[in-house]
């Protein structure tokens, strides 16, 4: 579906097309500087082992929702105990964000990966002293270099920052990681595509690191966007975003946190400090972007496997009903009737796919270009392997007198009065709910 999906699909098509692993594209020859490459690499790795095709765009994405699955039980398991792991996991995988995303071409699946494996390594190494597990957490951080930049450390560093201030822990920070050769690692892992990509399209750190990390998000309906429009929305609204994107749980850590409060106890803390790090954790998104206007939904997802371990570990503390956790069933219901619904055109919301199988089928007859006029969706763009163009002459000029045989595909409503009369020359082909392909003789 258009556009999130769509484009970030596409891009990974040309970068398999290209055979370009490096710089991200938005369209041939365009160069794509809003988010680094892992998302493209995923699905571009995806269409080498399996072809282009929408399963294989999506299903490396899909891995890694697993992956932050399993990172998550083992935390729970290791810390806890295997009855709380597997509640934790069947809250987290039933939330309306990670059921949807995480099989979704986006960037914000890699991202919680990163920022599950960096807070789920601290945490280990805190406990066990480990040097391994101090690696990985700068392994964390260096994929989330390359899953969406910078916003991983910072995402990381408010949880920690937080969770160290409190009862002197900030002392044991020069001891508990590896940092010369952990920051080595980091570098090692991060460095190389950054400098590679600013050598190629030269101008690239400026508009990545200051545009989409300070402007985007301090400057509301930021116009410098070169790929997308900006969301202006009202501040404060990342905690709507969260408790929407948390449902059907959020009222119930909600409930779970007031019993505690009720009973006295603020239930936060526990003796190792293990309920505190995942508030932490879990907070750390809405705390960055609450002052933010522009921003999505989508942001809140790196904080949605600490709600999980969270409820799971309020539930061993103080048992609430077992049949309120049936709630969770709701999710996975609704997202197949949303999944029949698109399937079958019935929300209002289409991709090319079914007007441009259409196309594919005549086109080997007729030998003719496809040409969107005015308005080309990313989603054309993918199911006509790139071959659909795009023309913003004015409709007029452009068909009633077509200068070659093409197929045009125009909005419902938008085509010039008279135009389909001409009986000689063009003719309707094919329509979806939005638009009409139109295949058009040379004058």
């Amino acid at each position: 579906m258009d556009t999130t999906e769509a484009r970030y699909g596409e891009m990974a098509r040309i970068m398999f097309d290209t055979g370009d692993w490096i710089t991200p594209m938005f369209d041939y020859n365009v160069p794509f500087w809003g988010k680094p490459p892992l998302f493209t690499w995923l699905s571009a790795g995806g269409f080498e082992l399996l072809g282009v095709n929408e399963f294989a765009a999506r299903v490396p994405h899909l891995i890694v929702g697993i992956a932050i699955l399993v990172m998550t039980w083992f935390f729970a398991a290791k810390v806890r105990d295997n009855k709380e792991a597997w509640l934790a996991i069947a809250i987290l995988s039933t939330t309306t964000a990670f059921i949807v995303i995480s099989g979704a071409v986006m960037t914000d699946t890699a991202l919680t990966f990163a920022v599950t494996l960096s807070m789920v390594s601290f945490w280990m190494a805190w406990e066990s002293g480990s040097r391994l597990w101090g690696y990985l957490f700068f392994v964390g951080l260096a994929i989330g270099m390359l899953a969406k930049g910078p916003l991983t450390m910072v995402l990381v560093g408010i949880s920690l920052v937080i969770w160290l201030m409190q009862d002197q822990r900030w002392r044991r920070i020069p001891t508990v990681l590896p940092w010369k050769g952990g920051i080595a690692v980091f570098l090692i892992i991060s460095l190389p595509w950054y400098l590679l990509a600013e050598w190629k399209t030269p101008g690239f750190l400026n508009y990545f690191i200051i545009g989409e990390h300070i402007k985007r998000f301090v400057v509301s309906g930021w116009q410098g966007d070169l790929y997308g429009s900006a969301h202006d929305e009202v501040r404060g609204t990342i905690w709507l975003f969260w408790f929407l994107a948390a449902l059907p749980w959020a009222p119930v850590l909600m409930y779970q946190v007031s019993r505690f409060f009720r009973a006295g106890e603020e239930g936060v803390q526990t003796s190792n400090g293990y309920m505190g790090y995942l508030w932490c954790w879990m907070l750390s998104p809405m705390l960055l972007f609450t002052m933010a206007g522009n921003i999505l939904p989508s942001y809140v997802m790196p904080g949605l496997p600490a709600l999980g371990l969270l409820v799971a570990g309020y539930q061993s503390q103080q048992k609430i009903s077992d049949k309120v956790f049936k709630v969770g069933l709701i999710t996975p219901v609704l997202l197949v009737i949303t999944a029949f619904l698109l399937g079958n055109n019935l929300t209002g919301k289409e991709s090319e796919k079914v007007l441009l199988s259409k196309w594919e089928k005549q086109v080997e007859k007729e030998n003719s270009e496809l040409i969107y006029i005015q308005k080309r969706p990313f989603s054309a763009q993918f199911y006509s392997e790139g071959k659909a163009k795009l023309n913003q002459a004015p409709l007029s000029a452009l068909l009633t007198k077509p200068k070659e045989d093409a197929f045009f595909v125009i909005e419902k409503g938008k085509i010039p009065a008279g135009f389909l009369w001409d009986k000689s020359r063009c003719e309707l082909r094919a329509e979806s709910n939005k638009r009409q392909l139109v295949h058009c003789k040379a004058s």
